[in-house]
C-alpha cells in the first residue's frame, strides 16, 4: 500500500442537499413568530399617537326642566324655570398638554420599533450561531468517520504485522480501543448535529423534526472591520442603544408635561334651551380644573418624572458600558481564532500529515514503532477537530459581533 492512500481516506465528499444559510436567513426574518410579534406590536403602538394628541370626547347633554309636574313640557311657556334643550361640553387640556402626549406616545412607538429591530438581529444571530454549530457537527461527523475508516487500516495493518511476530498484541487493544472512543464522539456529534436542527427549525417556524443540511466546504472568513471601527458602528445603529437613548426622549416629553399640570384644564360648555311661548334661553360656559393640591400632586409628579429621566439616563450609560463590553470580549474572541486558524491550516496541520504519512511508510517497512504511528495520528486528528473547532468560534463570535453592533460585522 502507498503512503498516499493513507491520506487521500481523509477527503471529505460534499453533501447532496445544503441549504445556505443567507435563504435561511431570509425565511427566518418572515416566518419567525418572534419578529412577527415584535412587528405587530410595534404597528399597535403607531396608533397611539394620533389617539394620544386628540381631545377628549364631547359631551351632549339633553334634557328638561318642569314646573307644575315632572312630566316634560310641565309649565313650559308659563313659568320661566320651565324649558327643554340641549347643552354640549368639551374638556380642553392646557395649551401644550396634547402635543406632548402625542409626542410620548410616538416617542414610545420609537422605543417598540428598535425592540424590533433588536428580536431581528436577535433571531438572525442566533439562526446563524446555530448553523455554524450546525456545520461544525456535520463536519466533525465527517471527519470522524474517515479517521475510523484510517484507524481500521491501520488495524489490519498491525494485525498483519502481529499475525507474524512483529507487532504486540497490546498495539490492536489500543486501536481498538480509540475506535471507540472515535464511535462514542460520533454519537455527541450525532446528538448535537439534531439538537442544532430543532433549534434552527424552531427559529424558521417549521415543524421541529425537519433535516437541515449545511456545505461541508465553508471556507472561514476575514475579520470586517476594526474595533474602533464596530464600536464606533455600534454606538450610532446598534438599535439596543437607541431604544435606551429614545427613552430618555419619551421621560424628558413626560418631565415637561407633568410640569404643564401646574397649569388648569378648562371646559368649555354652550347650550339651548326652549321655553314654549317666551323667549330661548342661551348657556356659554367655562369651568377650570384648578391644581389646588399641587403641592401633593403636581410637585410629586413631577419630582416623579425627574427619577425616571434620571433613571432612563443612567440605563443608557449602563447599556452602553455592556455593550462595549461585549464587542470587545466577542472581537477578541474572533481575533484570536481567526490567527488559530491560520495557525493550524498553515503550519500544524500540514506538518502533522507529513509526520503521519511519513511513519505509516516507515511503519509498513517495520522502521518505526506503533505507539510512534498512532500519536501521529492523534496529532493529525486532534489538530484539524480544533481548526475546525476554531473556524466555529470565529463565526459564532461574528454573529455576535453583528448582533451587538447592528449589522456592522456582516458588512
Amino acid at each position: 500500500m502507498k503512503p498516499r492512500y493513507w491520506f487521500c481516506i481523509l477527503s471529505l465528499p460534499a453533501l447532496a442537499v445544503a441549504q445556505p444559510l443567507s435563504a435561511l436567513v431570509e425565511e427566518a426574518l418572515h416566518n419567525n413568530r418572534e419578529i412577527l410579534a415584535a412587528q405587530k406590536k410595534y404597528e399597535a403602538a403607531r396608533q397611539r399617537p394620533s389617539q394620544a394628541s386628540s381631545l377628549p370626547e364631547p359631551t351632549v347633554s339633553i334634557g328638561y326642566t318642569s314646573n307644575g309636574a315632572p312630566y316634560p313640557g310641565a309649565g313650559l311657556g308659563r313659568d320661566v324655570t320651565s324649558n327643554a334643550g340641549v347643552l354640549i361640553s368639551q374638556e380642553m387640556p392646557f395649551p401644550g398638554k396634547q402635543k406632548l402626549r402625542g409626542e410620548i406616545a410616538a416617542k414610545q412607538a420609537d422605543v417598540e420599533f428598535q425592540d424590533y429591530l433588536t428580536i431581528r438581529l436577535s433571531v438572525v444571530s442566533r439562526l446563524k450561531q446555530a448553523y455554524h454549530e450546525l456545520h461544525h457537527a456535520i463536519v466533525g461527523i465527517a471527519f470522524t468517520q474517515r479517521y475510523q475508516e484510517l484507524l481500521q487500516s491501520i488495524l489490519r495493518v498491525s494485525e498483519a504485522r502481529y499475525a507474524t511476530g512483529k507487532s504486540a498484541q497490546q498495539d490492536i487493544f489500543k486501536a481498538q480501543t480509540q475506535f471507540s472512543i472515535f464511535q462514542a464522539q460520533l454519537l455527541r456529534y450525532q446528538q448535537e448535529q439534531r439538537s442544532k436542527q430543532i433549534e434552527i427549525n424552531q427559529l424558521l417556524n417549521r415543524p421541529l423534526g425537519g433535516a437541515i443540511e449545511a456545505p461541508l466546504d465553508m471556507p472561514t472568513g476575514e475579520m470586517p472591520a476594526t474595533l474602533d471601527r464596530m464600536l464606533a458602528h455600534a454606538r450610532t445603529n446598534a438599535p439596543i442603544l437607541a431604544r435606551e437613548q429614545k427613552n430618555i426622549e419619551r421621560s424628558e416629553l413626560a418631565a415637561n408635561l407633568a410640569r404643564k399640570d401646574y397649569y388648569p384644564d378648562y371646559t368649555l360648555s354652550g347650550g339651548y334651551f326652549n321655553q314654549g311661548a317666551m323667549p330661548p334661553m342661551y348657556q356659554f360656559r367655562v369651568d377650570f380644573k384648578l391644581p389646588a393640591y399641587f403641592w401633593r400632586n403636581q410637585r410629586a409628579a413631577v419630582n416623579e418624572q425627574e427619577f425616571v429621566s434620571a433613571e432612563a439616563r443612567h440605563n443608557y450609560e449602563a447599556t452602553s458600558l455592556a455593550i462595549e463590553a461585549r464587542i470587545r470580549d466577542d472581537y477578541a474572541a474572533a481575533e484570536t481564532a481567526r490567527k488559530l486558524v491560520d495557525l493550524y491550516e498553515k503550519s500544524v496541520i500540514p506538518e502533522a500529515k507529513l509526520a503521519l504519512e511519513s511513519s505509516l511508510a516507515s511503519y509498513q517497512t517495520g522502521a518505526l514503532d506503533f505507539l510512534t504511528v498512532f500519536a501521529n495520528f492523534m496529532n493529525v486528528v486532534d489538530n484539524e477537530l480544533m481548526s475546525h473547532e476554531e473556524a466555529m468560534q470565529f463565526d459564532v463570535a461574528l454573529a455576535r459581533l453583528e448582533e451587538m453592533t447592528g449589522g456592522e460585522a456582516n458588512q
